[in-house]
């Protein structure tokens, strides 16, 4: 795709199925899973993320992120894990999901691989709940804002480094490995 208009899901899904994604690095990374969840793609597309709390000490304070967290031992699989903290961060269950599948591996700089998943969600952010001592809001992100950004900053083509890699959306910035899963997505639509 070379433009945003129109999303077209079939080719996205396709899209999504069809090509070899970042793989695992290995065992040696604590494992995490997150949701990529896709919203009003025909007319509006935005991206469902939160807004950790500003708790002390909590090392993902104030950070824009897609729902999701660290893989327990009762998960069988990392898209179990996704589906489980999505229920919990937000109340979105899996009923309410059309899964495309994995978008691969992401390494965070602190030795946790997160694999992403995209999905389609047919809910409104005001349906979202989550406890306010672990996330400060919602935040809803224009895809069409994640692409401008992303042709503006000239990030097509290239993997920009941690300290570049930023995606302004309100009164937050997405950085980060969420930057990082951004990116990975936009670059496939923009192929």
């Amino acid at each position: 795709m070379t433009s945003m208009a129109p999303f077209d899901v079939n080719v996205a899904r396709e899209m999504i199925r069809a090509t070899e994604h970042p793989d695992s690095a290995g065992d040696h990374l604590k494992k995490a899973s997150v949701f990529m969840l896709l919203r009003s793609p025909e007319t509006d597309p935005t991206i469902l993320a939160i807004l950790k709390a500003n708790n002390k000490g909590y090392p993902w304070a104030n950070q824009v992120a897609l729902p999701g967290g660290h893989q327990d031992p009762e998960d069988s699989t990392s898209l179990s894990t996704a589906y489980r903290e999505l229920e919990e961060e937000t109340g979105i269950v899996a009923s309410q999901v059309d899964c495309f599948g994995s978008l691969g591996h992401f390494q965070t700089i602190n030795s946790t691989e997160i694999e992403a998943f995209f999905g389609l969600w047919d809910g409104d952010e005001k349906e979202v709940v989550y406890d306010a001592s672990e996330i400060a809001r919602i935040v809803m992100i224009p895809l069409a804002a994640v692409v401008k950004t992303h042709r503006a900053k000239a990030y097509s083509g290239r993997v920009p480094g941690w300290d570049e890699l930023l995606y302004p959306v309100e009164d937050v910035a997405v950085w980060g490995a969420t930057a990082r899963i951004l990116h990975y997505f936009t670059e496939l639509l923009l192929v």
